[in-house]
């Protein structure tokens, strides 16, 4: 019986129930049914109730998806709704067969009640609360029109039903929105985080877990943790949990379990080829997301042919005077630093701050990172990089590279070249330079998709950022999205580009979160 009653049944079988109550209502009535109604309880009542049927219909589509996921409020709302959907259907011409379906479900609802237990989000409880109580007002102004009592024209008549659509579509989606999470920094668990990044961080990304505006999720011995966002109903986790290897499976197996209990999907973005079997074995699909770019100070050498344009850049910023100093945040003065701000705020202008996989949140808080200053002749700064550690692999990633607008082009790639030659002298084994997404389908020589993603180089700069990649000829590692069902992968896209603040526009629409320079 419990496999009958399983979620995911019982999701399908609201889906059959909308559809057949849509169609029901479609079709005409048995004309001894229809009449024997409307003897009852009057002409224009079956007709109420048809349009009823539809939009329980059409309710019950849409919590399908909420029943999948054991949202306790969408049981509660199907429960609701299929106990008026039977009497609907009686009402609006005797369809017995309909109405006898609907307690069927009925009770299968009722029997796998258990099984619902993600909980809704209680900041919604206010809005829900200003939406019904618009529909309190503008209800009973449409039956009085059917009542008779008040006559309106065709076009208000059409736009009152249509703004009652409207606010229940609404009130559904705020009932059913999953639980927000909001980031609680806890000092004890930050610095655990800290410490188990500076032992066991091999990824070139595990230093972005460390961001103040993601939440951390710790192994039962404390050996390990993965760090994510919830955005849109899910749960993304950014690269690969950072920790003893051997917990890793485990490690994202309770985390996927604690996740579905509140009702999101999950994620993980941005993680390497060779996590990915155990993430495949906890049932995840995997897309390709595009390439990091790595360089090994060791290997590189401006000599040749290929690389040339790179040398003369710096060659010719050396000789037009342009200095470069590497500096860790606490040797940065209050001077420097509102200087690092301006630059930084020439060079968003409106666009808001993007980046959440592979960026930090601020540029002078993390006592490990390094900031590349490069100053003009006059001591002015035309622009630098953020350098964050990977530390136990003995590597650097970049995770800012801002400029002035009007400084000399090829300046970042003297002030790579500069820092390469720094990492060299550490004996850093590899430096992260920026991840290319899709690069793999940049690099070829044509194709459809291809020729999409060059038409949005104008707003996300993808071409742009790969062709600055190629001029240093770095190895690419690939990085993979993962997620849990193929049906998830839109509403998990639709998420990450929100949270690397990529469908966010310029303007007054942009995100007002303070300026990562400004921490």
């Amino acid at each position: 019986m419990r496999g009958l009653t399983s979620p995911r049944l019982l999701a399908v079988a609201a889906a059959i129930l909308g559809v057949t109550s849509i169609v029901s209502a479609a079709t005409p009535e048995f004309a001894n049914r229809i009449h024997t109604v409307r003897n009852l309880v009057g002409r224009d009542v079956p007709s109420l109730a048809r349009t009823l049927v539809v939009a329980f219909g059409l309710a019950l589509l849409l919590l399908s998806r909420g029943l999948a996921r054991r949202k306790q409020r969408a049981w509660q709302l199907a429960f609701a709704l299929v106990l008026a959907l039977a009497a609907a259907h009686i009402v609006k011409g005797l369809d017995v067969e309909e109405a006898a379906i609907s307690i069927g479900f009925l009770g299968a609802l009722w029997i796998g009640r258990r099984e619902f237990v993600a909980p809704g989000d209680p900041e919604s409880v206010r809005p829900l609360v200003q939406v019904l109580l618009a529909l309190a007002i503008v209800v009973p102004l449409a039956l009085l029109h059917l009542a008779g009592t008040v006559a309106y024209s065709d076009f208000v008549d059409d736009g009152v039903l249509i703004l009652i659509a409207a606010l229940g579509l609404r009130a559904v989606a705020i009932w059913l929105r999953p639980t927000a999470e909001k980031v609680r920094p806890i000092p004890a668990e930050r610095h655990r985080a800290e410490e188990l990044v500076r032992e066991f961080g091999r990824d070139s990304l595990a230093y972005f877990s460390l961001r103040r505006d993601k939440s951390l999720f710790f192994s039962a011995s404390g050996m390990s943790f993965l760090s994510y966002g919830v955005v849109g109903g899910t749960a993304i986790v950014t690269g690969e949990p950072v920790g003893v290897l051997s917990e890793r499976k485990e490690l994202l197996a309770e985390f996927q379990r604690v996740a579905h209990s509140k009702g999101w999907r999950v994620a993980i973005a941005g993680i390497g080829a060779e996590c990915l079997r155990e993430v495949s074995e906890l049932g995840f699909r995997s897309l390709y997301l595009g390439d990091e770019a790595l360089v090994h100070p060791a290997k590189f050498s401006l000599d040749g042919r290929p690389i040339r344009k790179v040398r003369q850049s710096v060659t010719r910023l050396a000789k037009a005077g342009y200095t470069v100093e590497i500096l860790a945040p606490a040797d940065i003065e209050p001077e420097l630093r509102a200087a690092l701000r301006e630059v930084s705020a020439e060079w968003r202008g409106k666009w808001p701050e993007r980046g959440f996989t592979m960026a930090m949140d601020a540029l002078f808080e993390y006592e490990d990172a390094f900031v590349v200053v490069g100053r003009a002749p006059d001591g002015k700064v035309g622009g630098f990089l953020q350098l964050v550690p990977s530390p136990a692999a003995s590597g650097y990633s970049l995770s800012q590279m801002r400029r002035r607008r009007d400084t000399p082009n090829g300046l970042m790639e003297y002030l790579i070249v500069e820092t390469i030659a720094w990492a060299k002298n550490r004996n850093v084994a590899e430096l992260s330079l920026n991840f290319s997404v899709a690069a793999e389908y940049l690099r070829a020589d044509g194709g459809l998709l291809r020729a999409v993603l060059l038409k949005g180089d104008r707003l996300f700069q993808l071409e742009r950022l790969h062709s600055f990649n190629r001029k240093f000829f770095p190895e690419w590692r690939r990085r993979y999205l993962c997620f849990e069902k193929w049906t998830d992968l839109p509403a998990v896209a639709f998420s990450y580009l929100q949270a690397e603040s990529l469908l966010t526009p310029p303007g007054p629409w942009a995100d007002r979160t303070p300026d990562i320079s400004d921490r």
